[in-house]
């Protein structure tokens, strides 16, 4: 009679685990969420298996508590690298380790890396023999593997879809931003004055700006901007500076007057973590008078094919957003008797590196812009013996230049 008892006993467990498992893979299989197979899986182990609590400490990017059920707080916070790296089997804990409430440890691998650590506790005991828990560690770790394994890969899936996301969202930002970049094919192209810009974000999008306005028949407006940091939110920073610059920028408007409207704009937008570096030029063919206002950007180089003289429009004010209130702007003027080229440029240009490793400056600038050819073919060959875009190991940053031909 006892072996045929023994027999259905066996029976039983083995139906009862193969059950289990099924029910698991079909939840699996039917896309449930981690909430729901931890439940299944915590059923299991208690109202089936008679444990009494359950933690699961399992690596995402970080260690982190997937599950708690009963035990301290404290045991969710343990240096896992330091006191579990060396559990490599079923470990039977003792007092003396210090896992309070824990009797059993169970390793849970993934491509041969430790994915999870199942911690056991308030075993039910029968009243003779083997917890029944002890008969079936090897089933609890395989079902733990699966869960565990399933858990993981549901984290891995969802990971790609949010970058997925993120990737296509960052696409429509670049696509997004490459429209608030003039084309050169709408710059002024006269006998007046040639303008042609070259941008090249390092990142999908980036921080830097430039643009030129037609603010009257003889007035144009061109400006280069660079917000600092990178990313997206310096990218929405610009954006909104770029709608803010067009409404706000006409014939007549002081530069001065200019600046310190962006300046407040900028503050109230960027809350003081960001801020622009600005500068901004007005030019009138007819009297052929330049006028602008360098907002602490790298100084553009005008240079006279006449006379060869070279000049930096130094910055003459602090940036934009960087102050509340800018103490001090001052306006600039020159007037332009020869045929003058000028090129501004944001700090991923200046900042590359030569062969000594050292910042390029302006130097490559002025060796390229010094002869009286057009400066939209000296920008163009100076590109392309920087091995810009991409074939410079030195870029880091976005590169922004525009360059201008205000012709005699």
């Amino acid at each position: 009679m006892e072996d045929k008892k023994t027999s259905a006993n066996r029976l039983k467990i083995s139906k009862f685990k193969l059950d289990s498992l099924l029910d698991i893979t079909l939840s699996i299989n039917a896309n449930l969420p981690t909430e729901e197979l931890l439940s299944k899986y915590e059923h299991i182990l208690r109202d089936n298996l008679g444990i009494g609590k359950i933690l699961i400490l399992k690596h995402s990017n970080t260690w982190e508590c997937l599950l708690n059920g009963g035990f301290s707080k404290e045991l969710e916070k343990i240096d896992v690298e330091s006191r579990l790296s060396g559990i490599t089997e079923i470990a039977y804990v003792t007092p003396d380790l210090g896992f309070e409430g824990v009797d059993i440890i169970l390793p849970v691998y993934n491509n041969n890396v430790h994915l999870a650590f199942v911690f056991i506790g308030d075993i039910e005991e029968e009243g003779e023999g083997m917890s029944p828990v002890i008969k079936h560690l090897n089933f609890i770790q395989t079902l733990s593997s699966i869960i565990l394994v399933a858990i993981e890969n549901i984290r891995l899936f969802n990971e790609s879809l949010r970058q997925e996301a993120f990737k296509k969202e960052l696409e429509l930002a670049a696509r997004m931003q490459k429209m608030l970049i003039p084309d050169n094919s709408k710059m002024p192209k006269n006998s007046r004055m040639v303008i042609n810009g070259f941008y090249f974000p390092h990142y999908e999008v980036g921080g830097d700006y430039y643009d030129c306005i037609k603010l009257s028949e003889t007035k144009t407006g061109f400006c280069i901007a660079d917000v600092s940091g990178k990313g997206i939110s310096a990218a929405i920073l610009m954006s909104n500076f770029q709608a803010s610059l067009r409404a706000l920028f006409t014939e007549d408007i002081m530069l001065e007057t200019l600046v310190e409207k962006l300046n407040s704009i900028v503050v109230i937008n960027a809350s003081g973590e960001k801020f622009i570096t600005f500068f901004v030029a007005r030019y009138d063919h007819k009297s052929r008078v330049l006028e602008y206002i360098n907002a602490a950007h790298n100084p553009p180089v005008l240079y006279n094919t006449s006379t060869g003289e070279i000049l930096q429009l130094k910055a003459s004010c602090v940036g934009i957003g960087m102050l509340d209130e800018i103490p001090y702007v001052k306006k600039s003027e020159l007037v332009i008797k020869d045929y003058t080229k000028i090129i501004c440029y944001t700090d991923g240009l200046s900042e590359l590196k030569n062969i000594e490793g050292k910042d390029i400056g302006t130097e490559v600038i002025i060796k390229y812009i010094a002869n009286t050819l057009p400066v939209e073919g000296n920008i163009r060959e100076m590109i392309r013996d920087l091995g810009l875009p991409d074939d410079n190991p030195s870029t880091f940053d976005d590169v922004s230049i525009l360059a201008a031909d205000l012709l005699k």
